[in-house]
């Protein structure tokens, strides 16, 4: 499920960056990319969510993954609500809102493609260790 999740959060960014080149040139982003752009981060943040707390990523990653995730959302709708103003928001709050968006997705793809195989070898060594020193005896 991470790994449609982070497909998800792929596409959606696409649109962010074109959304973020219009508005840091003065201009308001189309309704249509902008909404597609929220949809894209609910439904990804949705399957973040629910992975999650079936204990992706572990009791650290896993939620400090989903907290980020959910501080880049609340920026976006802030955004939104400026733009719903018919205003451009500030070149600050946009690199912002996409600085945090990609540290999430950045964690994202770290529970999602490193956090087992690294917890795996990990309780491999463990493993091995035990091995070793019952051995010893």
């Amino acid at each position: 499920m991470l790994f449609y999740a982070t497909l998800i959060f792929t596409v959606a960014a696409i649109g962010g960056v074109y959304m973020a080149h219009r508005i840091l040139n003065g201009e308001l982003a189309p309704w249509a990319v902008s909404l597609l752009h929220a949809g894209l981060g609910a439904v990804g943040l949705v399957m973040t969510t629910l992975a999650v707390m079936a204990g992706a990523g572990g009791p650290v990653m896993g939620p400090m993954t989903l907290i980020t995730l959910l501080i880049a959302a609340l920026g976006g709708f802030y955004l939104a609500s400026i733009h719903m103003k018919k205003r451009v928001a500030s070149s600050g709050l946009i690199v912002t809102h996409a600085s945090v968006a990609i540290t999430g997705v950045l964690f994202l793809i770290g529970i999602a493609f490193l956090f087992d195989t690294l917890t795996h070898s990990l309780h491999s060594d463990v493993n091995n260790l035990k091995g070793v020193l019952q051995k010893s005896k």
